[in-house]
């Protein structure tokens, strides 16, 4: 009866695995949006994307045992998770308003604009150019250099706060009723799934924008990286 009882709540951490993670899409739009925005390679864009995984799973999986340990009643550990989800909604709706505004400045300092030259011969012809790359000031590219470089870890503190709700009340404490050797395997089996979901989907993403030019929302591309962001968290906000 026990078998019985733990292969089907593995096959339910399974499903709630996958199912949570596809239905959420700010489990895998920051990385997409960022990634493309950013250029990260693949393997950067992969990296990325597991470690904020183990950070959003595990962070869950030990609340659940302090739980356990502790003898806490489930509806304890479910006010916590509730008030980490809302912290992370709003750390992420913050990150993209910010990130947004940055990317529209940027959008405006670097309009293209046209020039008109007049050669010795009489021709005359204009061209079209921005002056970001030729004239940016120093600390502009200083600027975007630190915006790309805090970005992984900003994801990565949103991921560790923003909670598996589903994990602790449906799958850890009912294992417990096993042994703690069926938590920990229900907690292994829930996080390959969530992660593995969460790599594929950006993966694919990923290699379809590679491929998708967009040449005309190229200035636009970090107030709209932004701007997903902050729908993502404005959507946890209001509990979508």
């Amino acid at each position: 009866m026990d078998d019985v009882t733990l292969f089907g709540l593995l096959g339910t951490a399974a499903f709630i695995g996958f199912f949570h993670t596809i239905t959420g899409p700010d489990h895998y739009i920051p990385f997409i949006a960022m990634s493309k925005v950013g250029r990260w390679s693949f393997l950067k864009t992969m990296v990325i994307t597991v470690a904020c995984g183990v950070g959003h799973v595990l962070s869950s999986v030990l609340l659940g045992f302090v739980g356990i340990a502790a003898s806490l009643a489930v509806t304890s550990l479910e006010w916590f998770e509730g008030a980490r989800g809302d912290l992370a909604a709003w750390l992420l709706l913050a990150f993209g308003l910010v990130y947004m505004v940055w990317g529209i400045r940027r959008a405006i300092r670097n309009r293209p604009h046209a020039h008109v030259h007049v050669h010795a011969d009489g021709a005359v012809h204009t061209h079209t150019h921005t002056h970001h790359e030729e004239h940016a000031h120093p600390h502009a590219g200083k600027d975007e250099a630190v915006a790309h470089s805090m970005t992984p870890w900003i994801l990565f503190t949103v991921f560790v706060f923003g909670p598996c709700e589903p994990l602790i009340p449906i799958l850890m404490y009912p294992a417990l009723q096993l042994n703690l050797w069926s938590v920990a395997l229900v907690a292994g089996v829930f996080a390959l799934f969530t992660i593995g979901t969460m790599t594929a989907v950006v993966a694919a993403a990923h290699w379809g924008l590679v491929r998708l030019s967009s040449t005309r929302l190229e200035r636009y591309s970090h107030a709209i990286a932004g701007a997903a962001l902050a729908l993502c968290g404005g959507a946890m906000v209001v509990g979508l």
